[in-house]
């Protein structure tokens, strides 16, 4: 795939982002997935997108701890 087309393809991402931001899980998957494509191309990666990955990442973990936590309330 061609950098045009990620960015292309970026752009539409960003687009669905604010408009579906229903699904974090899924909005995350596609992210890493198109940066790992950019990535395999050797180009630079866009800042913005990188820290929205890591900021849904920690917000992940941060749900799995409170799901852990609930757990060892209930028992």
């Amino acid at each position: 795939m061609a950098f045009e087309d990620l960015q292309s393809e970026l752009g539409l991402l960003m687009t669905r982002m604010q408009n579906e931001p229903h699904d974090r899980h899924e909005l995350y998957l596609v992210i890493h997935q198109k940066l790992n494509e950019i990535r395999a191309y050797g180009m630079p990666l866009p800042d913005d997108l990188v820290q929205f990955e890591k900021q849904l990442e920690a917000e992940f973990e941060q749900d799995r701890l409170r799901g852990r936590q609930r757990i060892r309330k209930v028992r």
